[in-house]
């Protein structure tokens, strides 16, 4: 039974992370704009600079290196929707340690690095897409979280 509820959540949850790029006006975050105070200069420090907010549980910085080539999530998703999406993803990216395995060209640009995340006995490789916006600062633009939901319900 606990199986099929953690599966039936999954499911659940996949689509709301897997939309993240979705456009929405109302509610905003109000923050900074996008500049040397929002994503990082290179990719690897995205990941990095994510990662890191991730483990301290900090939606602000997440929502800082969380973004599309327009900038920031923050200043394109209603801050509901925006947090919600940033609880799933540190759920399913917490970690106690990571390394950064190698980084590869992606499409139209972007940079793939292959991650491992590690909590406790546990180790998961996933990758993430990091994308070049505005002032040329990088930000993480996407996820592959299906490998990393045993990080999610690990305690």
């Amino acid at each position: 039974m606990e199986i099929a509820v953690k599966r039936f959540a999954l499911a659940l949850l996949l689509p709301l992370v897997a939309t993240a790029a979705c456009r929405t006006s109302a509610g905003r975050y109000s923050g900074p704009k996008a500049s040397a105070s929002t994503g990082a200069p290179a990719p690897r420090a995205a990941v990095d600079g994510f990662l890191a907010a991730v483990k301290s549980q900090d939606l602000q910085a997440m929502s800082g290196f969380w973004g599309s080539e327009r900038g920031p999530a923050r200043e394109a998703l209603a801050r509901d929707v925006l947090e919600k999406r940033e609880l799933i993803m540190q759920c399913y990216l917490s970690h106690d340690r990571y390394t950064i395995l190698n980084e590869m060209s992606g499409d139209k640009g972007r940079r793939v690095l292959r991650v491992a995340l590690s909590k406790g006995a546990i180790t998961k490789e996933t990758n993430f897409t990091a994308v070049q916006g505005p002032a040329e600062r990088w930000y993480v633009e996407e996820v592959d979280l299906s490998s990393t939901a045993e990080l999610c319900n690990r305690r």
